[in-house]
């Protein structure tokens, strides 16, 4: 225990309250300083403290948000899946290969792609695209023994596109999504006197599970029918080009929540490749597609946030479901693929925010006397208070809880109808929110299993508000649009028991602006567990595994666009074992502005013109016009986001 750490509570609680063991992937913990540090190198126990990485970044020159981005757990990701494939297909025995594909929608950032393309060269990742800007992204960054494949739905210039880069040697492998894309490409390669490789998506009729379930299955949007897949075989055999079908490839879903759901797909898949081999067509690869999920910290009753499975697991399931059918049909095994974005690029980004400030609703209370000619429903509130403050029997805690709420929607009936003061109600507010206080401190510390209704009412109304430098709609979209949970948790006094239940709200002007979805404990609440808030000290959350989707999904609510981020290698000779590679800035208001068609120019006019009338008018003098339009144009260059100066 260090000297500052709380009496009956240590790291280890800390470590256990917010699941980190669940979420963290070994990646992330607490150090004996109680902040929160990464080892983000996998195999070596080289920790870095993230606060210093904050004041480093703040320091050269970024502003809070911020992102930070721990460049070398890409690279770990990227081993870790790779070799639990090598370990799977060594004990199996499998006469194959495994190679990892990223699709890089998960998070097309050049930074991003560019760090899992160098993980995984000894690998021969290969990497996967969905839309024409993709393709034209990636294009340039692949080599020439670098597998792409092209999924999603294909015009004519995207196939285009696909043949050009077969031309120039380069391994594209087109995915045909529906029968017409087939059609469109043979046209295409027959004006091009080019064999064209091809490689077919498969409804099965095996459905995924998790919130993305209808991504698989028969009903999916995109892939051909067992029907289509033999037409599109026959006329290739027809053309004598049967060899130019390489690839079969399903998909079940993003985040697949049940192991046994994909041993089923891909015991479907294999006996469709095992008829296709049969049958003299030379399929060399067998793509499972995405779905490999993530542990963001839930349990198992939310499958949404969890997973029953490890990689380990994940690989031995691909690799031996595959190799039992393929030795009972007797032909040859295929080259394993798999679409892993979520899995590789979730853990390396999160997200840093401070607190600006906090709504209690108990806010401290009142000591005043009882005001004069007071109602008798005061007297009742007092009497509330004054019982369960002198009381531990459940019973009559939960008879003064009825007492003080039946009181104060009295006292604003009362208020209503002009029989009450502004000070007689304070007072009784005050004094509700005492009782409350009272009542749900002795209803926690008697562990009654389960908590009764009450206790969980007082819970959500003794909630406070941190309202945090952020937007919920660009940093975390997911978490408002499709409720997902993400590990929060505060990045230092980690050596004090929390005191404080806390929602984390953002700067936006919406409602749903906030999180009320947290990893506590081996269950999701409503609040996070936070540090009572010390006016003029920095206080810093961190929002973990938000590498996947959540920069690219992001919108523009409020205007509030990019954040400051970093890029962290860790290095054992540098100080603090570690080393900022990049720092990039987010969005300025005037860039973000001329996103949406008000563009600087103009609108440096326009306020020069109204402040040159009120000048004129009299109202202002002239070097003060001149000092606001001053402010005006310098802010224009500014971060989106709050601004930490202090006014002296």
């Amino acid at each position: 225990m260090t000297a500052q750490q709380s009496p009956a509570w240590s790291l280890e609680d800390a470590h256990t309250m917010y699941a980190m063991d669940v979420w963290g992937d070994g990646f992330f913990s607490i150090n004996e300083q109680g902040n929160v540090c990464v080892k983000p190198i996998e195999g070596q126990d080289l920790s870095v403290d993230i606060n210093d990485v904050i004041a480093e970044a703040l320091a050269e020159g970024s502003t809070l948000p911020l992102i930070l981005r721990f460049q070398d757990i890409i690279s770990s990701r990227v081993k870790r899946l790779n070799r639990k494939f090598r370990e799977a297909i060594e004990a199996a025995e499998y006469d194959g290969v495994y190679r990892s594909i990223f699709p890089i929608k998960v998070n097309q950032l050049q930074e991003v792609v560019a760090e899992v393309i160098e993980a995984g060269r000894e690998f021969d990742i290969g990497v996967e695209c969905g839309s024409k800007a993709e393709l034209m992204a990636a294009l340039p960054m692949i080599g020439a023994d670098t597998l792409m494949l092209c999924n999603g739905v294909k015009d004519h210039v995207m196939l285009t596109m696909m043949l050009n880069a077969q031309q120039l040697g380069q391994q594209v492998i087109p995915i045909i999504e529906k029968y017409t894309e087939f059609e469109q490409l043979m046209i295409l390669a027959d004006q091009r006197e080019l064999k064209p490789r091809l490689g077919v998506r498969v409804k099965l009729n095996t459905r995924g599970a998790g919130r993305w379930y209808e991504s698989g299955g028969a009903r999916s949007k995109f892939g051909l029918t067992v029907p289509e897949l033999v037409r599109l075989v026959k006329i290739l055999e027809k053309r004598g080009q049967g060899d130019c079908l390489e690839l079969l490839h399903f998909h079940l879903g993003s985040q697949i929540s049940d192991i046994q759901v994909l041993r089923s797909a891909v015991k479907e898949i294999t006996q469709i490749y095992a008829d296709l081999v049969l049958r003299g067509v030379n399929v060399r690869f067998l793509d499972v597609g995405g779905g490999l999920g993530v542990n963001y910290g839930g349990d198992y009753d939310n499958p949404d946030s969890s997973i029953n499975y490890g990689l380990r697991e994940y690989a031995n399931v691909v690799v031996y479901a595959v190799k039992e059918i393929c030795d009972e049909r007797g032909v040859p095994v295929p080259t394993l693929l798999s679409e892993s974005g979520r899995a590789l690029t979730a853990h390396h980004s999160m997200l840093v925010v401070p607190v600006l400030g906090v709504h209690r609703p108990d806010s401290p209370p009142m000591h005043d006397e009882t005001p004069a000619d007071s109602p008798s429903v005061v007297t009742r509130m007092e009497t509330a208070f004054q019982e369960a403050r002198c009381s531990d029997v459940t019973g009559i805690l939960l008879e003064c809880y009825h007492d003080a709420r039946e009181a104060r929607e009295e006292a604003d009936q009362l208020m209503r109808l002009g029989y009450m003061t502004l000070d007689q109600l304070a007072h009784t507010d005050s004094l509700y929110w005492s009782t409350c206080r009272e009542v749900l401190q002795k209803l926690a510390a008697a562990q009654l299993t389960p908590p009764p209704t009450e206790q969980l009412e007082l819970e959500e109304q003794l909630t406070d508000l941190y309202l945090c430098d952020f937007s919920v709609f660009h940093s975390i979209i997911d978490h408002w649009a499709i409720q997902q949970v993400f590990p929060v948790m505060p990045l230092h006094r980690l050596q004090e028991r929390p005191d404080r239940r806390a929602q984390v709200v953002d700067l936006t002007c919406d409602s749903d602006g906030k999180i009320d979805q947290y990893v506590h404990g081996h269950a999701n609440t409503s609040w996070l567990p936070l540090h009572s808030h010390k006016h003029g000290e920095a206080y810093h959350i961190g929002i973990f595994l938000v590498g996947a989707y959540q920069e690219i999904l992001g919108d523009a609510h409020n205007l509030l666009g990019r954040v400051d981020e970093v890029h962290v290698y860790a290095k054992e000779d540098e100080t603090g074992n570690f080393w900022i590679e990049e720092t990039l800035k987010g969005i300025c208001i005037k860039d973000m502005l001329s996103q949406v068609q008000y563009f600087p120019n103009d609108l440096d006019r326009r306020m020069s013109e109204l402040i040159r009338k009120q000048i004129n008018a009299g109202v202002i003098k002239a070097a003060e016009g001149t000092r606001i339009l001053n402010n005006y144009t310098r802010r224009l260059d500014e971060s989106t986001y709050c601004t930490t100066e202090v006014v002296r």
